[in-house]
């Protein structure tokens, strides 16, 4: 397993990502589509979860693909950023057809960004044209950290931020994750710069620091957020060819690596969730073995991601907390 050319989930060929962030608001959206609708699934794990067409993803649900899919900031009022990328879909005639009807199928999910010091007095909401923008800034390149969903986003103890991470395996196939880490729990160990993904590090994408020579096995966290105030969204993506069926298997799979970077993980607290899509672009050689190596792959690529998204925070003027960098310098030291 190696990371792919751009380490992010746009390795996957024919997937696009935008962001969009208003500074003022200190929030953001982040938007994936593709060239073609794609196969998607979703798990929840968390217990506060904000979501929009998330039942239809089930795989006995009639609708089989959808047309992108949305992180958002905003918590509720965010879900509204939806809406704006399935009103731009429906103007360029994408969408589930019904007779001569298209009806863009946009699932999505939030997180609670609105203790963060930004300027929440909107007299409109703005995240339908948040959503909009997003995803007419949708290309291959992006970035990450403080950006998209991820602008505002904060964990139990350091900025939050918007992570990325790709791996193609020895059979070709690329599996690749976009997080928005804004979880109640920490991505680093005790008070320490060590990030809990760092087994799983490929070079040293957020730092190379490994893990610490011993750390509190016994140590009982307490929550730093109220309830509802937090949430990791994520979404696993793959050229291999899965069914509904198949791509729920990844998502819950990938949930291995959200606990694996974020202690604690799935808290009552956190609306903690896994979007998986898959292209369809290689077709399974093994369909016992490949989907196994999926699942694995897709939660060592989220574990990856998120480290990455906490790493690459930046520190602006007004912050409630101090990003990775601003607190332990680029050397973590």
């Amino acid at each position: 397993m190696r990371a792919g050319a751009r380490n992010l989930i746009t390795d996957v060929a024919g997937l696009y990502v935008g962001n969009v962030a208003d500074p003022v608001l200190r929030s953001g959206v982040s938007v994936l589509v593709g060239d073609a609708p794609f196969t998607a699934a979703v798990h929840v794990m968390g217990g506060a979860p904000g979501t929009r067409e998330t039942d239809l993803l089930a795989p006995d649900k009639l609708v089989q693909t959808v047309d992108a899919i949305v992180l958002s900031g905003g918590s509720a009022f965010g879900l509204d950023a939806c809406s704006g990328v399935t009103d731009a879909l429906a103007a360029l005639g994408r969408g589930f057809a019904v007779g001569a009807a298209r009806v863009p199928i946009v699932p999505g999910a939030i997180l609670f960004d609105l203790l963060n010091g930004g300027d929440k007095a909107w007299g409109r909401n703005p995240y339908a044209g948040m959503g909009r923008a997003a995803l007419e800034q949708a290309g291959t390149g992006f970035t990450i950290g403080t950006a998209g969903a991820g602008y505002g986003a904060a964990t139990g103890v350091l900025k939050g931020g918007l992570g990325s991470a790709s791996a193609v395996l020895g059979n070709g196939v690329t599996v690749g994750a976009l997080v928005a880490v804004n979880a109640l729990g920490s991505v680093t160990l005790g008070d320490g710069p060590h990030f809990w993904a760092a087994p799983w590090e490929l070079g040293a994408e957020f730092g190379g620091l490994g893990l610490p020579a011993a750390f509190d096995a016994g140590a009982e966290p307490a929550p730093r957020k109220r309830m509802g105030e937090a949430t990791t969204i994520a979404i696993v993506a793959t050229d291999a060819a899965l069914t509904q069926a198949q791509a729920q298997r990844m998502a819950i799979a990938a949930h291995d690596g959200m606990a694996r970077a974020i202690v604690p993980s799935h808290t009552p607290m956190d609306g903690d969730l896994v979007f998986a899509i898959s292209t369809g672009a290689r077709a399974l050689a093994d369909p016992v073995a490949d989907p196994f190596l999926l699942g694995h792959a897709a939660a060592c690529v989220l574990a990856r991601a998120i480290a990455r998204g906490v790493y690459e925070a930046r520190a602006m003027p007004g912050d409630l907390q101090p990003s990775w960098a601003k607190r332990f310098g680029d050397t973590g030291a």
